[in-house]
């Protein structure tokens, strides 16, 4: 029986004080915390068909009008639908009944409360260990706002119906994974890719920093991973695909789940009963252009599904041996903050985003007598059997991440995630903490962290996903 870690403790542990080390312990009886099984080498190799998985989905459409996440030249709530957002959850099951969830949905982020919610709850009711548990966000701007205040005054009556909001959904989550535990059924898993081209850099380099806007040379990744799950018969049980790129080709006032939700829904009307799900890429410093219309954005859903389609058309690689996970932090630091004198003064400016920053800079060195200096940062290692490593990161994190780490863990075919578990701000490379702008340390004024990150974040989490990757090593492997 998994021991399951009660709710303050996961939450003292994740506050920022605490050290890589201080790791909540999970007894799990099938082997360690780390979700690899000591026995693993002497279980017997399972063959492709040992596999079982199932797949569901349910709409998150706010019910009601609400105020949509994501601008901050917003300035009502919500106008109509024009496309239904999505919770959908994919489950495997290894030879060992090992189980791995995964859930994406069509929303800005994932509140790291919420993370901390939903993993309580599936341990106690499932019996399923936080590192056998991975949230992904689409990060569509046309959804719901899930942090009041962000880029306005906290609101009270917004602050209630967000709250409720996100009680439905954690509810809706867990109906979904307790139907797919329910329905596993015996099928194959197959890994292909393909390529999609309309993601392009958006940091174009002036005199004095890059700049929102199209940079045809900037760094990329049009990598279109895809997981096939087929049914013993052949059919297709459910699909899982990743692209890294914002998910912002609109800006108005419908609920949407973009280009994401565009490519899932031609994707399931084209394969009916199959689950397709999409798993947000690298792609903080990424944009989908052109941009602007729903025409343009339907475009783009057509082009990520079409090459969906054709990494379907060849036979895939069959994924065998099992699962394994691991889930832990690593500190990240953030550059010394500014002096009280120099909050006070941007706390006057008259750039309303600035302004509000540093009242909240001062509102917690009012309380606590002190400013934040770090953040216990989630790095998530998940090993779909011997062949492919998902590599799920916290935050907005840039295309570097994914084009070093393809480089460096070569030896297998590495699928990297970015706006998993925590969605809290972005998460720049030390080239583009460098370079400044946006992704470098502008955007921290949205949020109550000080900003910008220490020079050293890259080579932080890279290290530890390295940590995690050799600690997730099948034992045959291991030198």
């Amino acid at each position: 029986m998994t021991a399951c870690p009660d709710s303050a403790s996961r939450r003292r542990a994740n506050g920022c004080f605490r050290s890589p080390a201080a790791v909540c312990a999970v007894a799990l009886s099938v082997g360690t915390w780390w979700g690899l099984a000591d026995n693993v080498t002497a279980a017997a190799e399972p063959t492709p068909s040992a596999w079982k998985a199932a797949a569901a989905s349910a709409s998150i459409t706010p019910a009601e009008p609400m105020w949509m996440a994501g601008y901050a030249s917003r300035n009502k709530p919500s106008e109509g639908v024009a496309q239904d957002l999505f919770a959908k959850c994919v489950v495997l099951e290894d030879a060992r009944q090992q189980r791995l969830v995964i859930v994406t949905w069509d929303l800005i982020g994932v509140p790291r409360s919420l993370r901390l919610s939903l993993e309580t709850q599936v341990c106690e009711r499932f019996q399923l260990a936080p590192e056998w548990l991975l949230l992904n966000a689409s990060h569509t701007h046309c959804g719901p706002e899930l942090r009041v205040g962000q880029f306005s005054e906290p609101d009270a009556e917004r602050a209630v119906q967000v709250q409720k909001y996100l009680s439905r959904l954690e509810e809706t989550v867990l109906g979904l994974i307790g139907d797919c535990l329910a329905r596993l059924q015996p099928v194959t898993l197959g890994y292909s890719h393909a390529r999609c081209g309309f993601a392009m850099n958006r940091r174009l380099p002036t005199e004095t920093e890059p700049r929102l806007s199209p940079y045809p040379d900037g760094p990329v990744d049009h990598a279109v991973p895809v997981l096939r799950i087929d049914r013993l018969d052949g059919k297709l049980l459910a699909v899982l695909f990743g692209y890294a790129c914002h998910n912002t080709t609109l800006s108005f006032y419908q609920f949407c789940g973009d280009y994401a939700g565009y490519a899932q829904e031609y994707l399931e009307a084209a394969h009916p009963d199959c689950v397709a799900a999409f798993l947000t890429g690298c792609g903080g410093d990424q944009n989908p252009y052109p941009r602007g219309t729903l025409e343009q954005c339907q475009q783009h859903g057509r082009a990520l599904a079409n090459a969906v389609e054709a990494a379907l058309l060849p036979q895939p690689r069959l994924l065998t041996g099992t699962l394994a996970a691991a889930l832990d932090t690593v500190t990240l630091e953030f550059a010394p903050p500014p002096a009280k004198e120099a909050l006070e003064a941007r706390s006057q400016s008259s750039n309303e985003s600035v302004a509000r920053h540093a009242r909240r800079l001062l509102q917690q060195l009012e309380a606590h007598g002190k400013i934040s200096t770090e953040y216990p940062y989630w790095v998530h290692v998940i090993r779909l059997g011997h062949e492919v490593t998902l590599v799920a990161l916290a935050g907005e994190v840039v295309v570097d991440y994914s084009l070093r780490l393809k480089r460096e863990l070569a030896d297998t075919t590495l699928w990297m995630a970015g706006y998993s578990n925590d969605v809290f701000g972005y998460v720049p490379s030390q080239r583009v903490l460098r370079e400044g702008g946006y992704e470098g340390g502008g955007a921290m004024v949205y949020t109550a962290l000080p900003g910008p990150f220490a020079d050293d974040v890259e080579e932080r989490i890279i290290a530890k996903v390295h940590e995690l990757y050799r600690r997730t090593r099948p034992q045959a492997a291991k030198p």
